[in-house]
């Protein structure tokens, strides 16, 4: 038991101060007190017995809590610069528990018009069924931001998603969290694409940090997940509940295999944000390629808010090439090294179609307006020699 309260008074004291690779590897986690295990055990239980009635060791039931999925949650939490995190079964899930517990019939939500595929899908197909209002609105435009917020009625969520995806247009946090408490809206971040490695929504005013774990916090293609982290109690608790109520925590095995996929995310981070520059820079040289997107170019439009509020510009990038849509395809079924597959964030470098694939659920009208052609393609550049992944991205352009 001293091992134990050791182990969770020194996290809880010192985590803080810790750099972030440090915590990446130790925060919310200890040599295991029963047999002196570096690696935390996977509580693969479904129950807890209990000491007696009413009296219990803090875990009753693993779809309530679990040792493991725990652990998780205070190193995200570490990481984050956070006081709370809930781990969901799935980052779909961490968005649905979020709007259950925000969002009621007639309530109003404003979303980047610029999101995940699915984040679109649930509230168009799902929650508007349900009476919940969702406007998707280009919160990089401060000016349309501020008349969406002040027109109607008062939203309960501001959900920014930034950099958006698969485009990379970039949101100012620190405005529009401001812009959104003033309008009484709970302000949320989805930091899926930079994690905790590169931007820090909280400190920047955010209420909510959403991640799907399942992409660069895990990193190695092994497991889906999500979490909401944030300093509010009430908020807290309230997801707590609803992931509770309907059943989405995180399993212990996936929650044990992240956070050993977390203690690598400082490097990994560095390493796909200098590779993903290196291919952006070589694509924009190209005679073929038409429209590069990366913050980390000096031609992107956001570039400075990039240089501003991110440590650096991350793993995904965007471009099209001359010939369309047709040409797009060719290039995607022409390359080797990068696999053709609906996720991001891992070692291995894919490719995507989002227009067919990640968001196909996106209406055709509001892909084309914010930018998502059928002739886009997504990068997700992974831990390959870059050397091989251009040579490769080199012979698709060219084929």
């Amino acid at each position: 038991m001293l091992a134990r309260e050791l182990t969770q008074e020194l996290t809880q004291e010192t985590a803080a101060a810790w750099d972030l690779a440090t915590a990446a590897i130790h925060a919310g986690t200890g040599p295991d007190p029963v047999t002196g295990a570096i690696l935390p055990p996977i509580h693969q239980s479904t129950t807890f017995v209990q000491e007696a009635v009413g009296r219990h060791k803090g875990f009753t039931y693993s779809r309530t809590a679990n040792p493991t999925v725990a652990a998780l949650e205070r190193r995200l939490a570490a990481l984050e610069g956070a006081e709370h995190c809930s781990c969901l079964a799935t980052g779909l899930a961490a968005t649905t528990a979020l709007a259950l517990a925000l969002l009621g019939a007639g309530e109003r939500a404003l979303i980047s018009d610029v999101a995940y595929g699915g984040t679109v899908r649930l509230f168009r197909q799902i929650l508007a069924g349900f009476g919940v209002e969702a406007e998707f609105v280009d919160t990089a435009d401060l000016e349309a931001l501020r008349a969406a917020l002040a027109a109607g009625r008062p939203p309960r969520l501001l959900f920014v998603e930034t950099p958006a995806n698969p485009t990379l247009k970039l949101t100012d946090i620190a405005a529009a969290a401001r812009l959104g408490k003033e309008a009484g809206a709970v302000v949320v971040v989805d930091n899926t694409l930079l994690t905790p490695a590169l931007q820090r929504p909280l400190a920047l005013g955010a209420d909510v940090v959403l991640h799907s774990t399942t992409k660069f916090i895990e990193g190695h293609n092994a497991t889906v997940g999500g979490a909401l982290l944030t300093d509010d109690p009430a908020l807290h608790e309230r997801f707590d509940f609803l992931r509770n109520a309907i059943g989405a925590i995180q399993s212990p095995f996936p929650a044990w295999l992240t956070l050993q996929g977390v203690k690598t995310l400082p490097l990994r981070m560095a390493r796909h944000s200098e590779s993903a520059l290196r291919v952006a820079e070589a694509l924009e040289r190209h005679p073929r390629v038409t429209r590069i997107l990366y913050p980390g170019l000096p031609s992107f439009p956001q570039h400075e808010l990039a240089r501003r509020q991110q440590r650096a510009s991350g793993g995904l990038l965007a471009f099209e090439v001359e010939g369309g849509a047709d040409a797009a395809v060719r290039v995607m079924n022409g390359v080797r090294l990068w696999a053709l597959a609906e996720n991001l964030g891992a070692v291995e470098s894919l490719v995507t179609h989002p227009a067919t694939m990640t968001h196909a659920a996106v209406p055709r009208e509001q892909r084309e307006r914010t930018g998502i052609t059928d002739g886009l393609i997504r990068l997700s550049v992974g831990l390959e020699n870059v050397d091989d992944l251009l040579a490769d991205l080199g012979r698709a352009l060219e084929g």
